[in-house]
């Protein structure tokens, strides 16, 4: 009994402590952690939220690119500092949900060391096929691969990142042996492919819309339970009787575990306010992103069930990196 009014007396004691918190929260520099190199739509959400910030509460808000182990060095950077909201991280569907679970031993782990922010944005993967390849649609292509076992082939930006791992959940749902090959980075694999030396590609659709619209490439399907505004005539995978095939590039913001709910709910409603406005809706719209926001909890729960759909593609697959 003693014990359980010391916990209600230091709970009661913390409450008026966090809300003077929050308060006075910030009243100096916020660090936004990038774990990649600058450029590319994670680079372009952290400056634009990074300024909208610093404007609407009169502290810099450092954007501080830490690229390196698929978002483990820029993970590492926010769990050494204090958990005081002044250090976040955006983060990725490859950095948080499926690098983790590639290592044998993950140097963090998502769940347990973060808390979740707020959801910012998100593009879904999209299957695209050279022109020379004679399908039209993603049950064409699911057809023509269950008659040539092993004689199709997609590329990726590399082992291990989305794009390898939607083609692994590809192949797992519907049945099909496509053969991946990785390349160095997305450029060099778009280039392959519009070069008609590979014949398909899981890709977010802003890199590869302009080349759809031209005719070099040729879209087949969605990724995702909602069709893409960029592609607005292409069906879903979930369309065809395949929901399982839900694979979207999303972003978000995360803290280190521990920091006081007050300054968490305080950054979530200031993010939101500026994904959305449409200024910023537009600007990711034409980079082929969808805003997306939502509570801190909601975004917690989500990246941990990510975490957890994407180990079991992992595993299944046999994809691992020391």
């Amino acid at each position: 009994m003693k014990l359980r009014f010391a916990v209600l007396a230091l709970i009661a004691a913390s409450a008026p402590h966090q809300a003077a918190t929050a308060q006075t929260y910030p009243n100096k520099p916020i660090r936004l952690v990038v774990p990649f190199s600058p450029g590319g739509g994670t680079d372009l959400q952290a400056r634009t939220i990074g300024q909208h910030l610093s404007e609407a509460w009169g502290q810099p808000v450092i954007v501080d690119h830490r690229p390196g182990g698929t978002g483990a060095v820029g993970s590492n950077v926010v769990l050494q500092a204090a958990a005081d909201g002044y250090t976040m991280i955006i983060v990725t569907s490859s950095t948080h949900a499926i690098a983790p679970n590639l290592y044998r031993e993950a140097p963090y782990n998502p769940v347990r060391d973060f808390t979740g922010v707020a959801q910012t944005a998100t593009a879904p993967e999209i299957i695209a096929a050279h022109p020379s390849l004679p399908v039209h649609t993603a049950k064409e292509l699911i057809a023509l691969a269950q008659k040539r076992p092993g004689k199709l082939n997609y590329a990726s930006p590399g082992a291990g990142t989305i794009g390898h791992m939607t083609g692994e959940l590809f192949k797992q749902v519907t049945h099909v042996n496509v053969v991946h090959v990785p390349y160095k980075g997305s450029g060099a694999a778009v280039r392959e492919l519009l070069g008609g030396q590979v014949e398909l590609m899981f890709s977010a659709p802003g890199a590869l819309v302009e080349h759809v619209r031209a005719g070099r490439l040729r879209a087949l399907g969605v990724l995702d339970n909602e069709r893409t505004p960029l592609f607005e005539g292409l069906p879903t995978l979930a369309e065809l009787g395949y929901p399982q095939l839900d694979a979207s590039n999303w972003y978000g913001l995360l803290v280190k575990t521990g920091t006081p709910a007050t300054i968490v709910q305080k950054l979530n409603e200031e993010v939101n306010r500026i994904m959305q406005q449409e200024k910023v809706k537009t600007m990711l719209f034409n980079q082929g992103y969808s805003v997306k926001t939502g509570t801190p909890e909601q975004f917690t729960k989500f990246v941990a069930s990510e975490y957890e759909k994407w180990g079991k593609v992992v595993k299944q697959a046999g994809v691992k990196v020391d």
